[in-house]
């Protein structure tokens, strides 16, 4: 990465009182490595001791020439940070510019009064403000309309662990540290539209400050040089990282966040609150099981909201947010409400609700190859598959969840997490469906309950789709019911390798506004201020368009948009994204199967994750020709009925090598199947398949069904030559469950 512009690299203060320092090892480390990468480097220093004492250039020079004697780009400033106008004025009359704006540390420098709470002195606390808080507003102030301007900058503060976690004798440095913290948080939320990103570290290394408190093996081994890649990295245009707190120190990196305690209510409505009322909470108030890690002031205001919501309710001290309970009013009671089933539901469509979709999942017509789904009188007008959850959605959407017994609970606190969708047969692009909805299971999460909602859809009694919404409840868990399902259909995590093909796609500011017109009304994706209810900056898109998008995808990458080809689809929804904003949809593809994961591409966020599309072999691509085939058919439906069992029991993937001609070593006519029992619900691959099998047998066709039919042992097979195997050969106890009645290898 050479990526680097123009870099300040500085340190202090000056008036009123004689305050100097060094540019500390951290910040020299900084300066050198932004030189070696193709920074032009303003280096700041006004030279002194720990304590603010003295004055002298040599520090800041020494370095320019440094940096200078390995070709690079720098100039000395000897401004003080109560100056900071000048010092950035610098950067722009020798520059043109400022990109990088470490404050408070790689504008380097530092100061240390020591002194225990009781002994700090009005000028101890307000020297050493005065330098790391003050002279980082200061500088960075004097920077931001620069970089506002030129849509560019990245800004690093440095915290300290003292800030973090506090530290004996440093309430003065405590408090500046932490401050700065907050001051970066804030930069972070109000430079982002102007791709200005501020993050904060807390480094631990060794320097003049600390060499006189830490033994020298200590100090070696929390070397500056440690510390600089990781501020060379947030600096870079390509991190996207933005608002984050990171220690560092001796090689390791870690990042910081929040948590926080589900809490307590601990007072009635129109009643006094007492300190005995807290007193009687206070180990739910204190206990983190289950705790949430809010990111943002809204997430924050938004259990505020809730807690109103319920004293409002007149739920009180007896309301606990964990418990079905308190979001639900009667509860979540899983004996009550599994098996049940719903009212059946009819969707009429024609044409027009078709296209509807194709453009509310961004189809257009500036894509040749789009036409078919956008124009009626195609001759291959088709419907996408993944309308499929269109005439099963309002199953989830209009109250039909709640009406069930046993399911009590608020609407507005369901979430959709996860989605399953298998087409039986390509949509029809007009008709009457009908769908028969059914409460597959339920799962206790803690911090809410996950409803598996089952929906089976028909078009003259003929089965064409089945879907699986995963919704999770907010604050209806902990009804004492299991954590997870075998009903469930399992996501499935992408390959460890690059992906083997990325799309990207912009969606428009009305996408949401477009979407919603095919039956999903939730104002959270029109309105502004119902989206702001819902802590969120602006009204969001549907999970299920992103969705759409993904799937179209694939379809077109892998399947030339053939919608006969289009088998299922799984996702888990992770993130929202805002109208607007790119999508970035990585695919790998492992035989007829192909994952996927669908990011902001602005933000590189992940939208969805864990899903994956099944496609239909292509016409001609299957092992045609081969006696074996019947057989591998008959354990695909094996597997399609008994999947997640035999996944669950087996935990294998087999491989066959299946030649033609009576020799395994018949390389023309090598035909692969592999049975993948490791992952999901169980699949049969035909053809290529990139992932590793636990085990490979090598037979002849011939062979293979001599096999079958117990006309040859398949011991006597292996030590004819007539079968080979490769890998871990224990593997083939397990293949009597899947195998028997159709196959004995």
């Amino acid at each position: 990465m050479v990526l680097y512009r123009t870099v300040v690299c500085r340190r202090t203060l000056e008036e009123p009182s004689p305050l100097r320092l060094h540019l500390t090892s951290l910040g020299r480390e900084y300066a050198l490595a932004f030189g070696e990468r193709g920074a032009s480097v303003i280096v700041n220093d006004l030279g002194g001791d720990i304590k603010g004492g003295g004055k002298s250039s040599a520090a800041a020079d020494k370095v320019v020439e440094e940096i200078k004697a390995k070709g690079g780009k720098a100039v000395a400033n000897y401004d003080s940070v109560e100056d900071g106008e000048k010092l950035i004025q610098t950067a722009l009359d020798t520059f043109g510019r400022i990109d990088v704006s470490p404050s408070s540390y790689l504008f380097l420098y530092r100061i240390l009064r020591d002194r225990s709470f009781a002994r700090t002195s009005d000028l101890d606390w307000d020297l050493i403000h005065r330098v790391h808080l003050r002279g980082s507003f200061l500088v960075t102030r004097a920077a931001w309309n620069h970089m506002k301007n030129q849509k560019f900058g990245r800004i690093i503060m440095t915290s300290s662990a003292a800030g973090i976690y506090g530290n004996f004798g440093q309430a003065n440095y405590s408090a500046a540290k932490l401050g700065l913290l907050g001051l970066a948080n804030t930069l972070a939320i109000e430079g982002k539209k102007y791709n200005i990103h501020c993050n904060t570290i807390a480094p631990t290394a060794g320097s003049r400050l600390t060499q006189t408190v830490m033994p020298p093996d200590l100090l070696d081994s929390l070397k500056a040089e440690y510390v600089a890649p990781l501020v060379l990295w947030l600096c870079h245009e390509e991190c996207k990282e933005n608002g984050s707190l990171f220690e560092v120190g001796a090689g390791w990196i870690g990042k910081l966040r929040w948590e926080r305690t589900l809490g307590k209510i601990v007072r009635h409505k129109n009643q006094n609150m007492s300190p005995e009322d807290v007193r009687d909470k206070w180990d739910q108030i204190c206990d983190f099981t289950d705790a949430t890690k809010p990111a943002n002031i809204q997430e924050s205001l938004q259990s505020l909201v809730e807690v109103l919501s319920k004293v409002d309710d007149g739920e009180g001290i007896l309301a606990n947010p964990t418990s079905a309970m308190a979001s639900t009013g009667s509860g979540i009671n899983p004996t009550e409400a599994v098996g049940k089933v719903l009212p059946q539901m009819t969707f009429t469509y024609t044409h027009m609700h078709c296209i509807l979709y194709a453009l509310g999942v961004g189809m257009s017509t500036k894509d040749p190859d789009q036409l078919k789904f956008l124009y009626e009188g195609h001759d291959d007008f088709s419907c996408l598959p993944t309308f499929g959850v269109i005439p099963a959605q309002s199953s989830m959407l209009e109250g039909g969840l709640s009406s069930v017994p046993g399911l009590s609970f608020d609407p507005t606190r369901l979430l959709h997490g996860e989605q399953y969708l298998e087409l039986y047969k390509p949509l029809p692009t007009s008709g009457t469906l009908t769908s028969k909805a059914s409460i597959a299971d339920i799962l206790d999460k803690g911090s809410g309950a996950v409803i598996l909602l089952d929906v089976h859809t028909y078009s003259n009694q003929e089965l064409v789709c089945y879907n699986q919404f995963s919704v999770f409840i907010v604050g209806a868990g902990g009804f004492g019911g299991k954590r997870s399902s075998d009903k469930a259909v399992s996501t499935v995590p992408a390959p460890n390798r690059a992906p083997d093909a990325v799309v990207e796609d912009e969606t428009s500011r009305d996408q949401a506004a477009l979407y919603r017109l095919s039956g999903d009304w939730n104002p959270l994706h029109i309105n502004p201020s119902f989206a702001a209810m819902g802590g969120f900056k602006a009204p969001i898109l549907h999970g299920l368009c992103s969705f759409g998008f993904a799937a179209r995808h694939v379809l077109k990458q892998y399947a030339g948009n053939d919608v006969s080809r289009f088998k299922s689809i799984k996702v888990r929804f992770v993130k929202p994204v805002l109208p607007g904003q790119r999508l970035q949809t990585e695919m790998w593809k492992e035989g007829n199967r192909i994952h996927l994961l669908c990011k902001v591409k602005e933000t590189g966020a992940v939208v969805l994750s864990g899903a994956y599309i099944d496609l239909h072999a292509a016409p001609g691509a299957s092992a045609g020709g081969l006696q074996s085939d019947l057989v591998f058919a008959e354990i695909g439906r094996r597997i399609k009925d008994l999947g997640a069992e035999l996944v669950k029991k087996v935990n294998g993937i087999f491989g066959w090598e299946i030649t033609k001609g009576g020799k395994i070593n018949n390389k023309r006519s090598f035909i692969p199947v592999t049975i993948d029992l490791k992952t999901g619900n169980g699949a049969l691959h035909k053809g290529p398949y990139t992932g590793k099998a636990d085990v490979t047998f090598i037979v002849a066709d011939e062979d293979f069904m001599e096999v079958v039919m117990g006309k040859l042992n398949p011991q006597k097979a292996f030590f004819a030559g007539k079968l080979k195997v490769r890998g871990n050969i224990m593997m083939s106890q397990k293949l009597e469950m899947i195998l028997k009645d159709y196959a004995k290898l």
